[in-house]
């Protein structure tokens, strides 16, 4: 972690306790307050097992963790001294913290209602806006200049990948597809996963948690080409590997956005949740393309996902035509060749 020296003109504390994605998400805010001030320090607060996404940011002199203890937290919070507070979470927790430092606050508008709009009565009333631009306008009142660098993510270089990876994951020669997401509903079905590798021209990796090992270990039996990476790698491996990639296929989970911020061609495929959240990939440039079954009446059926389809029929991602998607990621890895 980088430490600046002497006293700080401003002291920022940024709150965001979690998830992978959204974490990410958060970046530009913290890029942007550092050149806007140069000689202030910010601190991020997030949860114990995030800590890590943040700890090797430039822009960020200190992370502050979420262990547990509440009460043990703001305790340390409140002997920073705090300047200004910048609540990108805003939930009961981040509530607190606020209140008990007692200093100068912003807070990000999660438009709740408008997503409970959109999700039980179809009625999109979310502004056309990321969520990062959300994020943004909660700087306003700071007069922070906006910049056009997108996400960022910091890969530590002492990482290295697995051998049985490293073998396989030759720059530029392979497509990475990020199977892993925390919900069912927002996951490609085993059988259309095994039709999509069947009809990408390069080799495939398939990159996912724990959870995702077993049907990757299935893909990789059925389809010659693919190699089952999922289980194995941390986040750092997983996204060393997504930055060797000629192109990504993600569904919306944490490393599409790691994607993003490494600036790589993503393929992002959506069940139960919608682009309309403002969650897609963001960055400058036309390197995204998302593939969704639109005017489908019962999608989204929820802002974050179940563990299977309550209607069963799972149309968001069975309806999608995977041939489009494969011929799109031929078309892009073929770019440049």
């Amino acid at each position: 972690m980088l430490y600046f020296c002497g006293m700080a003109k401003y002291k920022y504390l940024v709150i965001r306790f979690s998830s992978i994605g959204d974490i990410v998400l958060t970046t530009p805010v913290l890029r942007m307050l550092k050149k806007r001030r140069p000689d202030a320090h910010i601190h991020f607060v997030t949860k114990k097992k995030y800590a890590s996404l943040i700890a090797h940011n430039p822009y960020v002199h200190k992370v502050h963790v979420l262990d547990g203890s509440l009460p043990a937290l703001v305790k340390e919070l409140r002997a920073e001294g705090f300047d200004y507070i910048l609540d990108l979470h805003r939930n009961l927790r981040s509530f607190v913290v606020k209140s008990v430092l007692g200093e100068k606050s912003f807070t990000f508008n999660k438009l709740t209602w408008s997503k409970w709009l959109l999700v039980n009565f179809k009625i999109n009333v979310m502004p056309p806006l990321h969520v990062v631009d959300r994020y943004l306008e909660t700087l306003r009142e700071l007069r922070v200049k906006i910049d056009a660098r997108g996400l960022d993510f910091f890969i530590p270089k002492d990482v290295t990948l697995p051998a049985s990876v490293e073998r396989v994951a030759v720059k530029d020669k392979f497509v990475a597809f990020v199977c892993g997401a925390q919900h069912a509903t927002k996951k490609i079905p085993l059988q259309r996963m095994v039709e999509l590798c069947r009809m990408v021209a390069l080799p495939v990796v398939l990159v996912g948690g724990e959870d995702e090992h077993e049907q990757g270990s299935e893909v990789a039996r059925i389809c010659p080409g693919v190699h089952n990476a999922c289980g194995i790698l941390n986040i750092y491996q997983s996204a060393m590997l997504v930055s060797r990639a000629k192109v990504v296929i993600a569904h919306d989970t944490g490393l599409m956005h790691i994607a993003a911020a490494l600036k790589k061609n993503i393929i992002s495929v959506w069940g139960n949740t919608v682009p309309e959240f403002g969650m897609y990939p963001y960055y400058p440039g036309e390197k995204s393309q998302i593939f969704e079954v639109k005017n489908l009446r019962c999608r989204p059926c929820s802002k974050i996902g179940f563990s299977e389809c309550p209607r069963r029929h799972f149309r968001c991602m069975n309806d999608i035509d995977y041939t489009a998607v494969a011929a799109c990621v031929n078309a892009l890895a073929a770019a440049g060749e």
